[in-house]
């Protein structure tokens, strides 16, 4: 029987770029560069989804480490996007409006063989949630307050 947990978060945002995001106990400021209209407050919605799959990678390496006894001392991960931008920005002729596609780079501080990191990076990202989600698509049902 599948353990399912619900996640939520919920995002507050007056007539400025900046959305103040509440998640469990924590405040996220997410905001655009002053470019994009913004105070550069926080990161981008980009940058941010971005971040949470960095987040996600590190969180599962520790884990996996630690059902493994694999002696962890830390992990970089760099996570490089590509994205259309005209099809945000409401442009015809944009391939898709989302990112085509992430190069992660991930530095592990930890006690194993090329073999065995490379073995063990490919775990991680099998097991990341936020990396599933964007290898394969999750339906999104958007309910609104005219609903």
């Amino acid at each position: 029987m599948a353990s399912i947990k619900t996640v939520s978060v919920v995002g507050v945002q007056d007539a400025s770029a900046r959305m103040d995001v509440t998640a469990g106990r924590h405040r996220i400021v997410i905001d655009q560069p002053p470019s994009g209209g913004g105070q550069d407050e926080g990161p981008s919605p980009l940058e941010f989804f971005q971040a949470a799959l960095a987040g996600c990678i590190g969180a599962i390496a520790r884990l996996a480490a630690r059902q493994q006894r694999i002696p962890f001392r830390g992990i970089e991960v760099r996570v490089e996007g590509r994205i259309d931008a005209d099809g945000l920005l409401g442009r015809p002729g944009a391939a898709r409006v989302g990112f085509e596609s992430f190069d992660l780079t991930v530095k592990l501080d930890a006690d194993l063989t090329p073999e065995q990191k490379r073995a063990f990076v490919d775990e991680v990202e099998r097991r990341c949630p936020v990396s599933e989600n964007i290898e394969n698509p999750t339906p999104i049902r958007v309910i609104c307050d005219a609903d």
